[in-house]
């Protein structure tokens, strides 16, 4: 009996990085249009237990696809008008504040003097506080949003499509040639089950946060809450570096407004509620759903923000959980990389933190 000779492992690893390059690259030059579908596919699974629980209850068969589809339009159309209204009150407002910010910058260059502090050090430091600048970004990070979502025909044409293919689609994964890939049935099960979940309970704490937040602002006085409020809510989607991009315009505008002392109560009353919510009360109903470490989530941004732009920052997480299902979780041989990405343990299909050392 002859022996099967293995592929050496570094060629195989080389060809699988080759392979994802070329495919990413193909993804990024693609993004107009695979931005909108892979929107459109989170979008749909956000509202499938909609369309489940009004076929247990014998709906019309329209309504199946009526309803879901109408929910997803409303969220669309909020969405584009919260864009748009963000991105051109962002404009405004860089020009807005350009005098206050030139008096601060005199009254900063003056007290340096006084402490042997040249003009040249300061202006490279204020260089980097520049609010036109920094709401230029904001405002471009809106505009990109704007962008994808101004893709409504496609958006609209790819759920539509879906709609009408989830009974079918669901009877595809519960019969017999699914079960004999039942790996990756049930890999792709746990991705829009986590999905959902992770998007609701997002939504609902990023909710809390921005009411929190509008209200914070609110009583210190520092301008538009309510629109750094949805600032807020936005960037709550991305992952570890959204909390300081919703922080860094209402801080700085704080400064403008009322001084020091403002911006200080802006980043202090920012970070308690975040911690609050996110950290502490956040992580006990999202559990397990992400099921990625903070180094892999990290990267994700990272990944996803550079092939799709700010569209793949906000669908980081939803993106990789595609990934891991489609690449890992479908392999019974690549549990042992599934307990690399989450930090955990993977045994009998299921998570399990890795044991103390004794």
């Amino acid at each position: 009996m002859t022996e099967q000779r293995r592929i050496p492992r570094a060629p195989v690893v080389l060809l699988c990085a080759a392979g994802a390059v070329v495919t990413l690259a193909g993804v990024r030059e693609a993004g107009s249009i695979i931005g909108p579908v892979l929107l459109a596919l989170v979008l749909v699974l956000a509202v499938a237990p909609i369309r489940a629980r009004l076929e247990r209850r014998g709906a019309p068969g329209w309504t199946l696809v009526a309803a879901p589809l109408a929910l997803v339009l409303l969220l669309l159309l909020s969405m584009v008008a919260v864009l748009a209204l963000s991105a051109a009150q962002l404009t405004t407002l860089a020009s807005t504040y350009g005098q206050q910010f030139d008096q601060f910058v005199v009254q900063v260059q003056q007290f340096a003097a006084r402490l042997g502090i040249g003009n040249q050090q300061v202006n490279q430091v204020i260089r980097t506080l520049d609010p036109g600048k920094v709401f230029g970004i904001i405002s471009g990070f809106a505009s990109g949003l704007l962008g994808v979502f101004s893709s409504l025909v496609i958006i609209v044409i790819v759920v539509l499509a879906m709609c009408l293919d989830a009974r079918a689609i669901s009877s595809v994964l519960s019969s017999r040639l699914a079960r004999e890939h039942s790996e990756l049935v049930t890999a792709l099960g746990h991705f829009a089950h986590n999905t959902r979940r992770y998007l609701v309970v997002s939504t609902v704490f990023g909710l809390v946060c921005s009411v929190l937040d509008v209200i914070a602002l609110w009583v210190l006085d520092v301008p538009l809450p309510i629109l750094w409020g949805v600032l807020a809510l936005f960037t709550n989607y991305v992952p570890n570096v959204g909390f300081v991009i919703g922080l860094i315009p209402p801080a700085l505008l704080g400064l403008l407004q009322g001084g020091p002392k403002t911006m200080v109560l802006v980043i202090v009353c920012y970070i308690a509620i975040n911690f609050v919510v996110q950290s502490l009360v956040q992580p006990k109903f999202l559990g397990d759903a992400v099921g990625l470490s903070t180094t892999v989530t990290m990267m994700s941004l990272l990944l996803w923000a550079f092939v799709l732009g700010p569209l793949g920052a906000l669908l980081a997480i939803p993106l990789s959980l595609l990934a891991r299902a489609l690449l890992v979780d479908s392999d019974p041989e690549g549990r042992w990389v599934a307990a690399l990405i989450s930090g955990k343990v993977v045994e009998d299909g299921r998570d399990r933190k890795p044991a103390r050392p004794s």
